[in-house]
């Protein structure tokens, strides 16, 4: 059974923590350069790294990370690699925390792809279930030509040394191709996979045994989980504040019946209440980072916790409302959303009053 799971973005253009820009200067800090040329022109300056809630774009991100091409490229070869290998589990936050206490590296992964934009990729990754082996592909299209091969070499390596603190040991890939054509320290790169990588391929992608993906991670703690879910759930609401067509569209999204609780309407009902169609809504929406599908899920997502919280409708009855055909298509979109079953879900909130 082939399954695959796109990212809970569009593109690399999200807000972030500045983690990932402390992180790269302090680098760049060992090999003498100075903090203040790292940060020229981001309008950032040192005390700021050390804000533990300090929120830039990715734009200013991408502007220290050319600084530091300019400043160590040529002293540094494989810059994206060193780079890569110091993202650990901590760099991400409560992020980090909700992968490593997890119940199993697939669900750190799905919850990941989910929460992307708590990240600091810039390179966005796609995974692909099948019945013999796991792939996650990883685009880089829409990243500028300049930092490009670096950044994958350091989003691809970030990823690898995340799974493998997740798991306890190196992450055991099976194999790992690159789209660029083989640089000076490909043995670096090597040194990460852990196998001999392949390069000037049609896509980059690393892949490892499925069977690894469903076996307990050594720190899973199902209520810490718990926690962090609802605490990164929080975080992202907060960066994925809606304006303009997506505010817009989000709240015809919700339904305005007595008690609440009616399926969301369709893209061509409210393409219509927009006055445009629905390719119309679909470009703008597009163009803002989102789409009718991301709202929607949103809207359902939130009127599932309240219904499975609030009332005692069965789970059926809150797939109905919700416009869904099948329970089970339904509590397969729930547990992708929040990690739970709608019935375990249930379970927990009501232990919780």
């Amino acid at each position: 059974m082939r399954r695959v799971v796109d990212p809970g973005i569009r593109d690399w253009d999200f807000p972030r923590g500045i983690a990932s820009v402390a992180l790269m200067v302090g680098y760049a800090g060992e090999y003498g350069v100075p903090a203040a040329r790292m940060l020229a022109g981001t309008g950032l300056i040192e005390p700021m790294l050390h804000d533990p809630d300090g929120q830039i774009d990715a734009t200013t991100e991408l502007a220290v990370i050319r600084n530091l091409v300019g400043e160590l490229a040529e002293r540094r070869p494989a810059l994206g690699v060193e780079i890569g290998r110091r993202y650990r589990i901590t760099t991400f936050g409560i992020f980090g925390f909700a992968c490593v206490s997890s119940p199993t590296l697939s669900e750190a992964i799905a919850f990941a792809l989910h929460y992307l934009d708590l990240s600091f990729t810039f390179c966005l990754p796609v995974a692909e279930w099948s019945d013999g082996e796991f792939v996650a592909w990883v685009h880089d299209e829409s990243v500028p030509a300049d930092v490009r091969r670096l950044l994958v070499e350091r989003d691809v390596t970030a990823m690898n040394q995340v799974m493998s603190d997740l798991l306890g040991r190196p992450l055991p890939l099976t194999r790992a191709e690159f789209a660029f054509d083989e640089p000076a320290h490909a043995d670096r790169i090597a040194e990460v996979t852990g196998i001999t990588p392949r390069f000037g391929m049609a896509h980059n992608l690393f892949a490892i045994d499925p069977a690894i993906l469903d076996q307990p991670l050594p720190q899973a703690n199902e209520h810490t989980w718990a926690m962090c879910l609802a605490q990164c759930r929080d975080l992202v609401d907060r960066r994925r504040a809606r304006t303009g067509i997506a505010a817009e569209v989000r709240k015809l999204l919700v339904p305005g019946d007595a008690d609440g609780f009616a399926a969301p309407a369709g893209i061509d009902s409210v393409a219509s209440d927009l006055n445009m169609s629905t390719r119309t809504l679909r470009r703008h929406l597009d163009a803002a980072g989102t789409s009718y599908r991301a709202l929607l899920d949103e809207v359902r997502r939130a009127l599932a916790e309240e219904m499975l919280t609030a009332t005692p409708l069965s789970v059926s009855d809150v797939a109905i409302r919700l416009g869904y055909a099948e329970s089970s298509t339904f509590i397969y979109a729930f547990k992708r959303w929040t990690g739970a079953t709608p019935a375990a879900y249930r379970r927990v909130r009501a232990s919780r009053r």
